[in-house]
Order: structure tokens, then sequence, then C-alpha cells
């Protein structure tokens, strides 16, 4: 089954230009394209999406609501956020409404097309360390974050809150491996029931989470 993707953007000559590369691949399709945030619910509505490549600045309805809208959705697609700039405040408010990670527009296409797969297997964030770094400026702004403890964090064993602050902290699922002597297999199997126990979609909000709840902190380790 190729991956369905739809893309939303206002500039029509952008568009085109990501269905091209897409277009090449034997595992993707463009199932949907839209202009705005309201056209891009619509058509989430309509048609079945698996991954929606998500621009910010829109008219009607801006991008970061769009995802909060979708994300909203019974059985959402995953959103990847298209940012013009790194480490923008945009980004950081996708992440938060629900996007499972962002991209700059600029990206290679071949970076684009792997990120497109990440997302729809749900197996790895976006550019974890670019997710760190975003986290680390906007993390002030956090509610909570002077708050150490969470009681959803209490539903964790001791190693899976050691797991989940290397996830905060960038680490791939293989560097986790390493750095705690596991095998890749294993770790993967704390993410996953990480996930299920915090009710959270997947590493990104991982990330999130961890910063609010105060286990990760801004610059620094938990």
């Amino acid at each position: 089954m190729a991956i369905r993707v739809m893309l939303v953007d206002d500039q029509v000559l952008l568009r085109t230009g990501f269905r091209m590369v897409l277009a090449a691949q034997p595992d993707m399709e463009v199932v949907a394209e839209a202009g705005d945030g309201v056209e891009a619910l619509q058509a989430v509505r309509s048609t079945a999406v698996d991954v929606v490549l998500m621009d910010v600045r829109m008219p009607k309805l801006d991008g970061v609501e769009a995802t909060r809208r979708i994300c909203a959705e019974p059985n959402p697609p995953k959103v990847l956020i298209l940012t013009t700039f790194d480490l923008d405040e945009y980004a950081f408010s996708g992440l938060k409404a629900g996007a499972s990670g962002f991209m700059l527009k600029d990206v290679p296409p071949g970076e684009l097309l792997a990120a497109i797969r990440s997302v729809h297997s749900g197996d790895a964030v976006v550019a974890p360390s670019t997710t760190r770094r975003l986290l680390d400026r906007f993390a002030p702004m956090l509610p909570g974050a002077a708050d150490p403890e969470h009681k959803e964090l209490e539903r964790l064993t001791e190693r899976e809150r050691e797991v989940m602050i290397l996830v905060a902290q960038g680490l791939s699922n293989g560097e986790i491996a390493a750095r705690l002597v596991l095998s890749e297999a294993t770790v993967k199997t704390h993410v996953g029931r990480i996930l299920t126990k915090l009710g959270l979609r997947d590493r990104v909000q991982v990330v999130v989470l961890a910063y609010e709840t105060g286990l990760v902190r801004a610059g620094g380790h938990g």
C-alpha cells in the first residue's frame, strides 16, 4: 500500500514541486491538495490520508490551527509541519498542536521522503536534535516547566523514565540501546509502553511532555 500524502500550501508552485518528487516514489501517492487550512480539514474528512505536509502561514486557517483540528479527528493522519525558518515558533506551536515533526521547506528531497516514511511508520521523530533545540528555546514558555513531577509520570517504571529522558534529549533507539546496554528491540518496546501508558501518539509528544513536566530541562538533562 502506497503512503497517501496530502499537500497543504497556499503556493501552487511549491505544491507542484513536492508532488513531482513524491510521484516519482513507488511507495507514495499524492491523494489530495489544499491551499489553506479550511480546505485541508475538508479534504481529510472526505479522503483517506496517511501523512499531511502542512504549511504554517496560510489564509483563512493557519497550519497550526488546521493541525490541531485534524489531529482531533477520528483516526487522524500524521502531520509534518513545513516551515521556512529553523527554530520557528510556528513549528513549536505545530508540535504542541499534534504534529509528528517539522521540516524546513528547502529540505533536500531525500530527507523529505525519509521524513514522510519515518512519520508514517511512527518509529522516529523527525530531526530529534532540531526538535530538542526548538524545545530548549521555547521551554521557558511551557506551562508547568517548574513542576518536576506530574501524576502521569508515576505510571512509568524507573527504566521507562530513563528511556523517556533519553528520547527527550534527541537520542535515536540505537543510541539509547548503546547508552543503556540494551537491544534496540527492547528500547523500542520501552518506547511503545511509554506511549501507551501516557496516552501519547509518538516520540515528539514524549519530548514535549518531558519538557512540560520538567523531566528534562532546557539546555540540560533530567
